[in-house]
């Protein structure tokens, strides 16, 4: 059985810039070993703890795709100790990662459904996760409809510029990136992630929500969702905010008798509904 504490050894093969703030940066990682490679079976939704040996270790959400296959892709920003090392860091670089952990989001429930996707800001890397694997050539016709609304305060915060663009450009999903405040240069939609969703109001009806984002974007996400006729248990959200040590041994990630590590990061409205509102 293999030891929980332990990180599989893996190398940064890339580092790609996300934001005009350079906070924000996506390692590509490969693994040291074809044994571990495989052994780390994931779906979209989960997270890992990226260890930097003699320095620390981070719980980060997964934002590549099963069906991106050789890597692993994980969106860092800049905060603390362990990921401004992360930052300083060169391709080339040995470091480690434990996991995959939590649950992801509930894709036996989801099949046969039409997807909406409500996110913004940093949050947007698990959905991104998400999003290209239904898109994946193998997994489209699993789902119905997919609308997504992404939102960040300024063009310069959104994240996978390029991949946006491709998804912008296909018939099979309706994406609107979305800004807080008008800004010159930008032709996009404007409004914050609430107010769009409920412009757009997509269907209810043998729908499923995906919901990620700020505390404050999901206070005022659920009302609308709601009022759209999304039951709490069609309205699933992660709460990777309060990921810490992955395992719950630490007992930091606790809301109500609830380990957000173990029991999610991923919930529905409605189990939430019935947790203290430490979230």
């Amino acid at each position: 059985m293999k030891n929980p504490y332990a990180p599989m050894p893996v190398t940064i093969q890339d580092v790609v810039i996300e934001n005009d703030l350079r906070d924000i940066k996506t390692f590509r990682l490969v693994f040291d070993s074809e044994e571990d490679r495989r052994a780390f079976s994931y779906l979209p939704g989960q997270f890992a703890e990226l260890s930097l040996f003699g320095r620390g270790e981070s719980p980060i959400g997964i934002a590549s795709s099963p069906t991106e296959e050789g890597h692993l892709l994980f969106s860092v920003k800049r905060m603390g100790v362990v990921t401004s090392e992360l930052h300083a860091s060169a391709p080339g670089r040995r470091m480690g990662v434990r996991g995959p952990m939590g649950h992801p989001f509930p894709w036996d429930r989801l099949q046969g459904r039409d997807i909406v996707i409500a996110s913004g800001g940093f949050a947007f890397t698990t959905l991104r996760s998400a999003i290209t694997y239904m898109l994946h050539g193998d997994n489209r016709a699993r789902f119905g409809k997919i609308t997504v609304v992404y939102g960040v305060r300024e063009p310069g915060e959104l994240l996978y510029k390029d991949l946006l663009k491709q998804w912008q450009g296909r018939d099979d999903i309706s994406f609107t990136a979305t800004i807080d405040r008008p800004k010159d240069g930008w032709s996009g939609t404007v409004g914050l992630v609430p107010n769009v969703l409920k412009d757009l109001a997509p269907a209810a009806e043998g729908a499923v929500a995906l919901v990620c984002g700020p505390p404050i974007m999901i206070k005022f996400t659920i009302p609308v969702l709601l009022e759209l006729g999304f039951g709490g248990e069609d309205i699933v959200l992660s709460l990777e905010n309060r990921m810490k040590c992955g395992i719950g041994k630490c007992g930091r990630c606790n809301v109500g008798p609830k380990y957000v590590c173990l029991d999610g990061p991923v919930f529905t409205w409605a189990q939430l509904e019935t947790l203290p509102a430490e979230y």
